[in-house]
């Protein structure tokens, strides 16, 4: 055995192995190790040309947002949010020339999940506010006046 397996001649020359033995590695060999790093490098720099945070993919070492919750509020904001806006801004523009007149299309972003800190800290502000009228507030929160008569 070791005339056929020892030395730097029989490097990586395979062993027959008999009576029910079987060889399970210990480890990742360098050319291994390396092809993750180099998977990991290849979805990090996809992510961030689409500009979704890596946090979000699992990619070890990518721990710079202080946790995941504010990797995903900044996906939403600096990347869906966008998106969406320009897709219902062409979608609108597009839609306006069957009906001639200037339609309007936006993003409900009190449906995103990621965003309900943001809006429950937004509502307390402005609950909180107590120089503002009821009418002043509605309009900061994008909500359409009181009519006459409706109770506050």
């Amino acid at each position: 055995m070791e005339s056929h397996h020892q030395g730097a001649r029989n490097a990586g020359r395979p062993m027959l192995l008999e009576g029910g033995l079987d060889w399970k590695p210990m480890g990742f060999s360098p050319s291994d190790m390396e092809f993750q790093k180099t998977k990991e490098s290849a979805a990090r720099e996809i992510a961030l040309a689409f500009g979704v945070p890596p946090m979000l993919l699992g990619v070890p070492g990518d721990a710079t947002y202080a946790n995941y919750q504010e990797a995903n509020r900044a996906f939403y904001r600096q990347t869906v949010l966008p998106m969406a806006q320009r897709v219902t801004a062409s979608l609108g523009f597009w839609l306006s020339g069957f009906t001639g007149e200037t339609l309007v299309l936006k993003p409900d972003m009190d449906q995103v999940p990621a965003l309900s800190a943001e809006r429950d800290a937004q509502w307390s502000r402005i609950a909180g506010a107590d120089f503002l009228t009821d009418a002043e507030k509605r309009q900061m929160l994008g909500l359409p006046p009181l009519e006459e008569g409706d109770d506050a």
